[in-house]
């Protein structure tokens, strides 16, 4: 079976989810997408994610949601994430934090078609973790037993790690994808294995802003070296990702192209970490 899955760049506060919800449904439509993963630690006003907000995005449609170093920003979240199997925390977290890194998520078809994910965390310029690279290891040596479609998150900060990853996974996975910088970059490819890949799959959020955040609160905080309240912006939204077809006999990667829909509803400022 070819398998055609959409991977989500982060998700950021209120203008993100309303793309999203505003987005998802028709795209997965005209894609003929299967299945679809996102990654959503900025979703609470820029920071983290809350239960109700995790159900609400499943609810459009997403299959798995990944995060990276803010999704303990919200307290509600370490019980949920421990009882939800598709919201993932990074996998080289210490063993006693709350929550899984990989889940295998099976399709509710004809075909018994099985998906893993997994969630890894840089170590370059990103708080303390475990090295990803061994720990990808030891979860693959279980998740291929099981199924050969696999899709990594690789949420980090240098551009040196996340490729480096990819090169190091490169035939044993289908699909590696970079998130956290919410810049998209144009080196998607599909390696010499067979795996796709893509420094970074961009941000789902307010493009006229630094990284989503209101451009004139980072300007302060950049020119005068004083803290700002770096709120979440809201104007020129757009949903921002990659779409990776998958041979799921093999699990190699047979297309991979990036995406980016602008949303064409204005965003109001109110309730925006809600």
């Amino acid at each position: 079976m070819n398998l055609k899955v959409l991977i989500l760049g982060d998700i950021v506060g209120k203008p993100g989810r309303i793309a999203v919800k505003e987005i998802l449904s028709k795209l997965t439509q005209k894609e003929n997408i299967n299945f679809c993963i996102a990654n959503a630690e900025n979703t609470a006003g820029g920071s983290g994610v809350t239960p109700p907000l995790a159900e609400e995005l499943f609810s459009y449609g997403i299959n798995v949601i990944t995060s990276g170093d803010h999704i303990w920003k919200q307290k509600e979240i370490v019980d949920y994430i421990e009882k939800t199997p598709y919201l993932l925390r990074p996998a080289n977290y210490p063993p006693k934090s709350s929550g899984h890194g990989y889940v295998i998520y099976s399709l509710p078809n004809e075909h018994s078609i099985k998906i893993a994910v997994i969630n890894l965390q840089g170590r370059v310029f990103m708080p303390t973790s475990d090295c990803p690279f061994r720990k990808v290891d030891d979860i693959l040596t279980e998740v291929l037993m099981h199924t050969k479609t696999v899709f990594v998150d690789m949420h980090a900060e240098a551009t040196s790690e996340k490729v480096a990853m990819g090169w190091y996974l490169d035939g044993r996975v289908s699909c590696i994808f970079g998130t956290h910088t919410h810049i998209q970059t144009a080196d998607e490819t599909i390696l010499p294995k067979g795996t796709a890949y893509i420094t970074d799959v961009g941000m789902s959020g307010p493009y006229d802003s630094v990284i989503g955040r209101r451009t004139d609160r980072v300007l302060n905080t950049f020119i005068s070296g004083m803290p700002s309240s770096f709120d979440v912006a809201k104007n020129d939204v757009r949903l921002s990702g990659i779409i990776v077809s998958v041979d799921t006999l093999s699990g190699k990667a047979t297309a991979i192209k990036r995406i980016v829909e602008r949303l064409s509803l204005s965003i109001d400022s109110a309730d925006e970490t809600k």
